[in-house]
């Protein structure tokens, strides 16, 4: 995968989208994802691959600043056309591996289904931990190879043509995590969905 091929497909994806992953089962995953979630009223919040902006209506209610980023321009308009009338909320066409803002300038990122999608894992979690402020949080929600187990034989096989439309079912969080374990303390991982093939993680930003 890479940024030019994710953006045509996720192009192509944006009129569909919602039909697939933000209604039923992956809605209910995500309002299971939020619960709890450390996001005090007046955050600064980063949503990282906001897609058609599924997660935006259980942030909304937050009072907060929202700033919504997407490398898919078509996507980016669908999350934009239901949140046309929002004051709190900022809509950029950003790369989630080369980020513009400021070191440490959200109290929490959300990157939910964004880690498995991008082409390179590790390089968008030192941008997601840089722009994060110390003691902020860090909230994903994502499909990942379980710890310490190898990719089945069917994965294997089926991997390439998963990754032909736009996302890794063969990813390890704890490889992509891995280089910053100085950084960030992992203070969950909750299975959410499909048997744990999806996951909520939670970590903190340390130093």
């Amino acid at each position: 995968m890479n940024n030019t091929w994710n953006k045509m497909i996720y192009n192509l994806w944006a009129p569909f989208y919602d039909s697939f992953f933000n209604s039923a089962l992956f809605l209910q995953a995500r309002k299971t994802v939020f619960k709890d979630a450390p996001i005090p009223l007046g955050s600064r919040i980063l949503v990282v691959g906001v897609g058609t902006g599924a997660d935006l209506q259980l942030l909304t209610q937050k009072d907060s600043n929202v700033t919504a980023i997407d490398i898919s321009p078509n996507m980016l308009q669908q999350a934009k056309k239901k949140y046309e009338h929002s004051q709190t909320i900022t809509f950029m066409e950003m790369d989630a591996q080369h980020m513009s803002f400021s070191d440490e300038s959200f109290d929490i990122v959300i990157a939910n289904l964004v880690v498995s999608v991008v082409p390179d894992p590790i390089l968008c979690m030192k941008e997601i931990i840089r722009v994060t402020q110390k003691e902020g949080y860090i909230l994903i929600f994502d499909k990942f190879q379980p710890d310490n187990k190898k990719l089945s034989i069917g994965k294997r096989i089926i991997r390439p043509f998963i990754s032909f439309l736009g996302t890794d079912i063969g990813r390890s969080f704890a490889e992509i995590v891995a280089p910053y374990l100085e950084t960030v303390k992992q203070l969950e991982s909750t299975p959410v969905l499909f048997n744990g093939m999806y996951r909520k993680i939670l970590l903190q930003k340390i130093r």
